[in-house]
């Protein structure tokens, strides 16, 4: 993946307003750090592979691409732990 797949990636599918990367590192704001990256890349003065740029942006990307990935089963199981289909008002009448 390079540098403008990444991009239009974060384009179409905007990643959450902030995100907890590690315990030492938080996003407050990831419009500016893509912002950030972006810049970087496009002004550095070498391969892009040794930007740290690059490095940063991609490990951002695999980290979010691992979430989105995630939270739709963590989504489906807690839906299913906090509804249980006996609980609607008709089964409980029918009680």
């Amino acid at each position: 993946m390079n540098y403008e797949e990444i991009k239009r990636y974060f384009e179409t599918s905007p990643p959450p307003a902030q995100v907890e990367w590690t315990p030492w590192a938080k996003i407050t704001d990831t419009q500016v750090f893509l912002r950030s990256c972006y810049i970087g890349i496009r002004n550095f003065n070498g391969p892009v592979d040794r930007c740290p740029a690059w490095w940063h942006l991609r490990d951002f990307y695999l980290l979010i691409k691992k979430t989105t990935q995630q939270a739709p089963v963590e989504k489906t199981d807690q839906t299913a732990i906090e509804e249980p289909a006996d609980s609607t008002p008709a089964a409980q009448a029918a009680l």
